[in-house]
């Protein structure tokens, strides 16, 4: 358990950044015991935590009163082509990065949401 939550903290600590090869290497353990451990302990496995990671980095820095450079802040949170951050937009919130705007401006958030800091759930 402890190799999970060390592991976990460097995965959020880097918002997602650190590859899974790189967290096997300093753990001392094939990519498939990580994986297991994780599954077995957070219900997911370490490439999903990092991807809910660097989505929510990305998702915390939109802010829908002013205009939005979603190249910019797809490339500060770690995406690096239009298409992986595209899908995975899209598989986060149901809607592209337009339509989520559109429904951020038409329905605004409480003050304080989304949380300003940490991963969005997994699911």
């Amino acid at each position: 358990m402890k190799l999970v939550s060390h592991t976990a903290g460097r995965l959020e600590a880097s918002w997602g950044a650190i590859s899974v090869g790189a967290l096997t290497v300093a753990a001392g353990v094939s990519g498939n015991h990580l994986a297991t451990l994780f599954k077995s302990h957070v219900g997911v496995t370490p490439k999903r935590v990092a991807r809910i990671c660097r989505f929510a980095r990305l998702i915390l820095s939109v802010d829908a009163l002013r205009p939005v450079d979603w190249s910019e802040l797809a490339q500060t949170a770690g995406y690096f082509d239009r298409a992986h951050f595209s899908r995975e937009f899209k598989d986060f919130t149901g809607h592209t990065p337009t339509e989520y705007l559109a429904l951020r401006r038409r329905f605004p958030a409480e003050p304080g949401f989304p949380p300003d800091s940490g991963p969005m759930p997994a699911d």
